[in-house]
């Protein structure tokens, strides 16, 4: 062992410094094999006290020893260091006899590594004042840079006073404006008040020590480009602090324009209020104007739209001659979301129509009143003095029902099942994908299971499982499912006679999970040996049914075959084939009949039963929350694989809630296609979970609606109260779900608008529901055409919210009930719904103008119209 390695591995660094310089560069070339050699050696060790001791001397001989710049660029930032390196100032004493150009080009390539490779910026900092070269302007270098500037505020005078000196100060000042992703790093250092960044540039712009305009241009050109919020925040209060002048406020009106237009609400705000104090002093043509308001009033904030019509009241009262220009923009309010933004744009109408002067100016704003209701379209048409317009009946136009899709055909030789497993491994499966997976692979064991598992080694080779010899597929559970199968045809294993050890742990999915896990078990364990031909469950449409005709060719194929039937599959195709098209099933019962066998004979009976009924449910409150509770179902006790009895055991509310081990989201799809005709009995069981997105703040249980809602079976208690509960839910994707599957369900003539009304009171009533985020809901329904569906719905459901907003000590209304009302007030005036609205006489008759009374008093006079 050499003398450097010796004092390398004992990790005496001061040794190993002395031992370097007295080498040449043959010499140290010689040691770079030892090194990388000693590096493989330590890498299992690097946490142990020996790797600790030793790594940061073997830091700096690697650095010392390598001759390329990448070469050592490589080792100074390899991640073996990043938690035990050498110091930084023996590391750039070490290189500082290479030449200057060398040098410069380790620290710009060390200086393009990323955040994560924990490169010290005080090593980059003094290579960069060792080789004089330009300043590298990159994330890593300058966040290090900002950290350590603010890092010393409290040793060295104020932040101000530590920028000052740096002689690439502009250089590094501009980048901050240039990299994405430092607006949070720039956002928290140092902090608020007189020393923090933005004070600091300020200051320094005042003086002449930075470039004011610069400063000016760079905040905007970073707000422009935008990002999330945290990354913006900073660079808006850096432009604020500089306080643009009015001289430069004209200079720049476009970037305002296009800032209010699409920045971020705080951002397009303050944009904003540049643009209005230049109109209000006649400094912002009309023209440029009437731009920026057709951009705002298209945006979907209240504050922002608001205050854009209040400016625009203010300059057409200042200067009436503006009316031909500054009217047409208020089109865009027209359809915002919120009436009380259209009722104000339409009042500005009111107010300066009669100066509009040049012929078919008010055409736009008349075609834009489509938008409005009746009653706001009629005041439009009476101010720009059109003739009223005849009032139709209104005709409800709801979206298509998405019309289910015929499965492709099963990918047939082993190259395309090979390269469907990788697609279903690599992503989140659906049903269709998984099933038409699951039965390329049954076929192709069947024909030609070696080719199979040539085909399948490239894809599954990756998983952790492979390697290994014999594997317990116990540990394949929930979205590794397709993974059991794969195991046992590569025969690493199969389950033994048992079911999913997790199936009976009593919670209220395990019926679901226990089913859906018994099929794919029982092919696993016939597929190394024994596999059939195909399967019989293979969903015809991409609803999950299966054409009666087609399970009879398939129950024919298997008798021509003499192929033995899997239990599981056959009662998973009875629960999937279609029986609602009686003459269907008839006919394919009286062809089922003559085929002899005994599944044959169960087909038929199966096809030829009166049509299951809805389970028998009442309902229980647990806490805020209303779920259900159901009775036995005798459809799936006779005659189907003990592992199915329990989807037709009863459900109870307090029990079959513990040790629930269905926490991937993923199944519920594949739940949902368990009975496609029978929804009801899958709804109650994920009742709990969709609660959870309006009590819990869960996210993505919803996304089961839409497939429940289109599925062949009646909707009935349990999908409506689902259905309620996501209309409440706490995030944006599981509410659009839910207006999704009820505009399928109204489309379907299947929604209950009287029932989903009165279990969205109820909820409200608990708490479980909270009106603010049902607002959002109804009204993207209402805005997909379901008006009167909507105004059934809510019909049913004010009265519980407005019975206590009444008499002489009303209560407190909820948050969002005054736009629940708007919503309300909208769909009745659209469809010109009559009639008595239990309590909100009361409601309106309260004294005062607040929203909620105003919007009380719109909804009392719809109704009386």
């Amino acid at each position: 062992m050499s003398a450097l390695t010796d004092a390398v591995r004992a990790g005496r660094i001061t040794d190993v410094a002395n031992l370097l310089d007295g080498m040449t560069d043959g010499e140290r070339r010689a040691f770079v094999p030892e090194l990388r050699d000693l590096r493989k050696e330590l890498r299992a060790d690097r946490w142990s006290d020996r790797g600790r001791r030793a790594l940061p001397s073997l830091h700096l001989a690697g650095a010392a020893c390598q001759t390329g710049a990448a070469a050592v660029a490589n080792w100074l930032a390899a991640t073996d260091f990043a938690w035990s390196p050498a110091p930084a100032e023996l590391l750039i004493d070490i290189l500082s006899d290479r030449d200057l150009d060398w040098i410069a080009d380790v620290t710009h390539r060390l200086a393009r590594r990323p955040v994560s490779a924990r490169v010290p910026y005080e090593l980059m900092h003094g290579l960069v004042l060792l080789s004089a070269c330009p300043v590298p302007v990159t994330d890593a270098y300058v966040r290090g840079w900002m950290t350590q500037i603010s890092a010393s505020w409290a040793r060295v005078g104020s932040l101000a006073d530590r920028l000052r000196p740096e002689p690439q100060l502009p250089e590094l000042v501009a980048s901050l404006f240039e990299i994405d992703e430092l607006g949070s790093v720039f956002g928290w250092l140092a902090g608020d008040g007189p020393n923090s960044w933005q004070s600091s540039l300020t200051r320094l712009a005042d003086e002449g020590t930075l470039d004011r305009a610069k400063l000016l241009d760079g905040c905007v050109s970073r707000l422009l480009r935008g990002g999330r919020p945290a990354d913006v925040r900073p660079f808006l209060r850096l432009l604020q602090a500089l306080a643009p002048t009015p001289r430069e406020q004209r200079e720049r009106i476009a970037d305002w324009t296009a800032l209010a237009a699409d920045a971020v609400p705080p951002v397009a705000a303050y944009a904003q209020s540049l643009l209005a104090a230049l109109a209000v002093t006649g400094e912002l043509p009309h023209p440029r104007l009437a731009e920026l308001s057709e951009a705002v009033l298209f945006r979907t904030e209240k504050t922002l739209v608001r205050a854009q019509l209040v400016l625009l009241g203010k300059v057409l009262t200042q200067d009436p001659t503006g009316a031909d220009t500054l009217l047409p923009p208020l089109a865009q309010a027209f359809g915002h979301p919120d009436s009380q933004m259209q009722e104000r744009a339409v009042k500005l109408v009111e107010r300066h129509a009669s100066r509009i002067g040049e012929p078919g100016m008010g055409d736009e704003l008349l075609a834009a009143a489509d938008q409005l209701s009746p009653a706001l379209r009629t005041r439009v048409a009476e101010a720009l003095g059109a003739a009223p317009e005849r009032r139709e009946e209104y005709e409800e136009t709801l979206p298509p029902v998405p019309a289910p899709v015929r499965l492709a055909p099963t990918p047939g030789s082993p190259a395309e099942v090979a390269e469907e497993v990788g697609v279903l491994l690599a992503a989140v499966d659906d049903v269709t994908a998984f099933e038409r997976t699951l039965d390329g692979l049954v076929r192709g064991a069947h024909s030609d299971p070696d080719a199979l598992r040539e085909a399948l080694e490239p894809v599954v080779g990756r998983l952790p499982w492979y390697a290994s010899g014999n594997v317990n597929v116990h540990y394949f559970h929930h979205h590794r499912h397709i993974e059991t199968v794969l195991a046992a045809l590569l025969n690493k294993g199969a389950p033994g006679s048992s079911s999913d050890p997790l199936s009976d742990a009593g919670c209220v999915h395990s019926p679901l999970g226990r089913a859906f896990n018994a099929r794919v078990w029982e092919i696993a364990r016939r597929i190394p040996a024994d596999p059939p031909p195909f399967l019989l469950a293979t969903p015809t449409w991409s609803s999950g049914l299966i054409d009666p005709e087609e399970l009879v060719d398939r129950l024919a194929a298997y008798r021509e075959a003499d192929a033995r039937v899997m239990g599981t599959d056959f009662a998973q195709a009875l629960l999937r084939v279609r029986r609602q098209d009686r003459t269907a099933a008839r006919a394919a019962a009286e062809r089922a009949a003559v085929l002899g066998t005994p599944e044959g004979t169960r087909l038929a009976q199966w096809l030829t039963a009166s049509d299951p009924a809805l389970p028998q449910v009442r309902r229980r409150t647990d806490g805020p929350r209303i779920l259900l509770e159901s009775a036995e179902l005798d459809s799936v006790q006779r005659d189907f694989p003990p592992e199915f009895h329990p989807l037709g055991r009863p459900v109870t509310v307090y029990a079959d809630r513990w040790h629930c081990y269905h926490w991937d989201g993923d199944l519920r799809p594949h739940w949902a296609a368990l009975s496609p005709e029978q929804p009801e009995p899958v709804m109650i069981r994920v009742l709990r979970d969709l609660s959870d997105t309006a009590v819990n703040s869960a996210r993505g249980v919803a996304e089961i609606l839409p497939r429940l809602a289109e599925s062949a079976g009646e909707a009935g208690p349990a999908l409506h109260l689902g259905l309620a509960y996501a209309l409440g839910a706490r995030h944006e994707e599981d509410r659009l779900s839910a207006v999704d599957a009820l505009l399928v369900l109204a489309a379907r003539g299947l929604l209950d608008a009287g029932r989903l009304g009165t279990d969205l009171g109820e909820l409200v009533g608990t708490g479980a529901v909270k009106p603010s985020r049902l607002v959002e809901s109804v009204r993207t329904a209402a805005a997909g055409g379901a008006n009167a569906t909507v105004w059934e719905i809510l019909r049913h459901a004010l009265p519980a919210l407005l019975a206590d907003q009444s008499g002489e000590r009303p209560g407190t209304p909820p948050r969002g009930l005054a736009d629940l009302l708007a919503v309300a007030a909208d769909c009745a005036e659209r469809t010109g719904a009559r009639g008595e609205l239990p309590h909100l006489a009361g409601t309106a008759d309260r004294r005062g103008s607040s929203r909620l009374v105003s919007q009380a008093r719109r909804l009392r006079s719809a109704l009386a119209a």
